[in-house]
């Protein structure tokens, strides 16, 4: 077992938010460490919950059909996709619209070791809660409309694709239109050179 899957099945067996989400945690994460392309994005939803497959829901839906342009198959390739969060549980419903915001602890405790382990070309950030954990002092939009790297590699940071999020692509429709396209090159680059 390497280390990485050594990290995981900790993961696996974390209970810290138990008391505070009032329900039994479920961590989620996917991928292996030759994965090409790490992408971080803010908490599983109650459908990922439920199911412990990453993106298994309507935002899944449309990132893999409409942004990535990719088959189920090639996104849940463990050798391709590493797929993360800042909260690797879901945190419960909010009283407002969404979701409850990830607990601090998660990221600290197991995203920094998780991507020091990844052996990946590229990072896909999804959603505000991802860009401001590793981009903390920058305005979300800049960063969506502009190139970014960690840890010396390309970094691209787009919005969450959920329904909720319609107010933003209303404001923003240039991001559709043209920068998904460039990040969908760069996605379909990573993902040509696992199969090479």
């Amino acid at each position: 077992m390497d280390d990485l899957e050594k990290l995981k099945a900790e993961l696996s067996a974390c209970r810290e938010c138990r008391d505070l989400f009032g329900f039994e945690p479920r961590p989620v994460c996917m991928g292996n460490f030759v994965a090409k392309i790490v992408q971080v994005s803010q908490a599983p939803s109650v459908h990922v919950h439920e199911t412990g497959i990453s993106f298994n829901d309507v935002s899944g839906r449309r990132l893999r059909n409409e942004w990535y342009r990719i088959s189920e198959e090639v996104f849940y390739d463990p050798d391709v996709f590493y797929i993360t969060s800042v909260g690797h549980c879901y945190p419960g419903k909010s009283k407002n619209k969404g979701d409850n915001p990830p607990p601090k602890i998660c990221a600290g405790r197991w995203l920094a070791k998780e991507i020091d382990m990844v052996r990946n070309e590229m990072f896909v950030l999804v959603g505000k809660a991802a860009a401001d954990f590793f981009f903390p002092k920058e305005g979300f939009t800049d960063l969506v409309f502009s190139d970014h790297t960690i840890k010396g590699k390309p970094a691209y940071v787009i919005p969450h694709p959920s329904p909720l999020n319609v107010r933003w692509f209303k404001e923003h429709p240039e991001f559709e239109a043209e920068r998904m396209a460039k990040i969908r090159k760069a996605v379909h680059d990573a993902i040509a050179s696992s199969e090479g």
